[in-house]
């Protein structure tokens, strides 16, 4: 494709709560990829959106930053790309600015970065609608004169302004952003000695070298800005001389150049922004504060919020969890009057089609999950939970910006771990990602629903009881994440609790489009996992409980404790006994460790079978074989005590090889995942240990 051909690459860029997710979504809809950046796990979406004209265009959704002097990963990938520094994603060739116009002063500083770098540059607006409601008039004709840029009002919630922008995106003549501000006189000559190193030693273009002597002077830690690009021993002996003369002469350089932006920005918006009328009283959102951040009614909403979502978990999903059981019964039903009796048959219906059945089932539940996180996170809820939930961080070493990737956690570990980037203390981000995984993430679910079902098997018992004992799991995983941060924080890892400095954004309706969005995507997930690891984990383990195969006429359970998956199982069985599990649950446990909703299948195939030779025992569900799983003496398996011991292990047991990989990823070594393995597995032995002998000891 000639350049004159090619599709032009756009980087979106904006503050955090500006609104540019939506924004990217509304010009990308489905048509997007989301992964990480090699070598980090920060979050890489990329897009195509069509201009007015039906051209198609590339767009990439980089991080949120309030600037280019990153102090974060996620911050650094943005400065980084916009820099030019990633051999694995091309600069970009033009750049769009979002901007929330209720707060022009803020965000404009790292649109005045931005300008720095000679590109062709879009500003948006977005969130006029909000802005004009709050009586500012903003003069965005002026402002596009004055910086000599295309500026869209928008407001991406509502579409408005979306064709302006579409409009704009087609244009071939994009003007070159400019320089918008005057350097202060004592720190240029520093700036043109930088920038000329820069250029001649480090390779750099000259606004590239011009923008990124600016960022070595507003952030006193080189190394850091410099990131994986070294500065060359010239430009470090430059910086050094011109710090030492200003440190000799009292002057403070990085916070004149901050000052001197803010100068020019207040300028500019003093000529572009005015007010219909002064603010009659507290706006919606501060009312709203009010009662949501209050010290006894916030902690009574929250509760109620999240009392509601697992209410809804076990109301709501129930109906189409019913129409996934149907399909699963009517394509089992038919698979198995196509193929004849025989290992093959039983590998495609008790191994295959049982496992993953034992998993998707949950998906209902599981969408109702990430519905609730959508909706708080679109709200503004979220940012008040973690404000709300300062007052008792505090108290275990951390802040309420570590509450963010824990609140994260409940949905996955995961991307839970990934948030701390947004922690600056080292210390704390390690903490926080000691701990996230015991937030009882969506993977527990599955086996929560299913050992809860299990535990109260009669209809009878009111849905309030089955809500009580999910909460109970909840609150233990929570109280367990705040335990261990306490205690490491006085000790491994010992420091004062950082102040927290939390942007509180307007509270707005969710848009469906973009929650519906969020859902589907983590929805794939889910069932890519079911229809790949799961699968080959329940054919693998279907073999290994079938084979090697007993003599004929062998009964069920003494052909499953001679197979290989019944040799594991009592292998571990003398660690895991004094808990209360036999050999079966050891399988499950064992292939848990892949993912924990692996449990379920494994118990699907297990049972299956044992039930093998008797066709309506067969056709049974999980928990109804649950249930009626006895042990060789004849006493139930799953009783409540080993049922609540269950769930007690799978709150506390590192169980996720994926969460232990991105744990060595962030940390960059194997002895914080290795160390974080030991003791969450460690501590959930002793813990059900205890659990399970006093509670045999009182006769349960």
């Amino acid at each position: 494709m000639s350049p004159a051909t090619k599709s032009p690459v756009y980087a979106l860029v904006g503050n955090p709560n500006c609104g540019k997710s939506t924004l990217f979504n509304a010009l990308t809809g489905l048509k997007q990829k989301v992964g990480n950046y090699p070598g980090v796990t920060v979050e890489r979406k990329v897009g195509t959106a069509y201009t007015q004209h039906g051209h198609p265009l590339t767009l990439i959704d980089l991080p949120g930053t309030y600037s280019l002097a990153a102090r974060s990963p996620d911050e650094a990938v943005t400065r980084d790309v916009l820099l030019g520094r990633r051999a694995d994603t091309a600069m970009p060739d033009r750049i769009v600015c979002v901007v929330d116009a209720t707060n022009l002063e803020r965000n404009l500083y790292l649109v005045h970065q931005i300008l720095d770098l000679g590109r062709p540059v879009i500003l948006v607006l977005n969130m006029m609608d909000v802005a004009e409601q709050a009586g500012l008039r903003i003069h965005t004709s002026r402002l596009e004169h004055l910086l000599g840029i295309p500026v869209i009002a928008c407001a991406a919630a509502s579409g408005r302004g979306l064709i302006e922008l579409k409009l704009a995106l087609s244009r071939n003549d994009l003007p070159l952003s400019r320089h918008a501000w005057d350097i202060p006189a004592a720190i240029a000559p520093a700036v043109a000695e930088l920038q000329a190193s820069l250029q001649d030693q480090d390779g750099k273009p000259p606004l590239i070298a011009r923008a990124e002597a600016l960022l070595l002077l507003t952030d006193r830690d080189s190394v850091r800005v410099a990131g994986s690009t070294p500065l060359s021993a010239r430009t470090r002996d430059i910086l050094a001389s011109w710090e030492q003369r200003w440190a000799d002469a009292g002057t403070d350089w990085a916070a004149e150049l901050v000052n001197a932006r803010y100068d020019g920005i207040g300028r500019l918006t003093a000529e572009i922004v005015g007010a219909d009328s002064a603010p009659a009283g507290p706006s919606t959102s501060d009312k709203i504060d009010s009662w949501v951040t209050h010290p006894v009614w916030g902690w009574l909403i929250f509760g109620s919020i999240m009392a509601a979502m697992f209410l809804s978990i076990f109301t709501l999903a129930g109906i189409p969890m019913g129409w996934i059981e149907s399909l699963v019964s009517f394509v089992s039903g038919h698979v198995s009057s196509w193929i004849p009796p025989g290992d093959l048959h039983d590998l495609v219906i008790d191994g295959a089609i049982a496992g993953v059945e034992g998993v998707i089932i949950f998906l209902p539940q599981i969408l109702i999950l990430f519905l609730f996180i959508g909706l708080l996170e679109s709200t503004g809820y979220m940012a008040r939970a973690a404000f709300m939930m300062d007052r008792l961080m505090s108290r275990v070493g951390l802040n309420g910006r570590s509450f963010i990737p824990l609140l994260g956690s409940y949905a996955c570990a995961i991307p839970g771990i990934m948030a701390t980037r947004t922690i600056e203390q080292p210390k704390d981000r390690l903490v926080t990602i000691l701990v996230a995984p015991f937030m009882s993430c969506s993977a527990r679910l599955p086996v929560y629903l299913l050992l809860i079902a299990a535990l109260v098997p009669t209809s009878e018992v009111p849905v309030g009881t089955k809500v009580g004992i999910m909460l109970l799991m909840y609150a233990l995983g929570t109280f367990g994440a705040f335990g261990f941060a306490w205690f490491f924080k006085k000790t491994l890892l010992r420091g004062a609790p950082p102040l927290m400095i939390m942007e509180l954004p307007p509270y707005r309706l969710p848009r469906v489009r973009d929650v519906a969005l969020q859902m589907l995507e983590r929805a794939g997930i889910f069932v890519k996992r079911a229809g790949t690891v799961i699968l080959g984990l329940s054919i693998v383990l279907w073999f290994l409980a079938t084979y090697p195969k007993s003599p004929e006429g062998t009964p069920q359970q003494k052909a499953l404790a001679h197979s290989f998956a019944g040799r594991a199982g009592h292998v571990i069985e003398p660690v895991i006994a004094p808990l209360g599990f036999d050999w079966r649950i050891g399988i499950g446990l064992i292939n848990s460790f892949a993912a924990r909703e692996v449990f379920n299948s494994a118990m699907s195939v297990i049972f299956a079978v044992e039930d093998a030779g008797d066709e309506e025992a067969t056709r049974l569900h999980l928990r109804d074989a649950l249930r009626a799983a006895e042990r060789p003496d004849g006493t139930k398996l799953f009783t409540p005590l080993i049922c609540l011991n269950l769930m007690v292990f799978y709150v506390f047991a590192m169980q996720c090889i994926s969460t232990i990989a991105v744990v060595k990823r962030e940390t960059n070594s194997w002895k914080w995942p290795l160390f974080q393995l030991g003791y969450m597995t460690g501590f959930a032995w002793l813990l059900c240990l205890v659990v399970y002998q006093v509670g045999h000891a009182l006769g349960y």
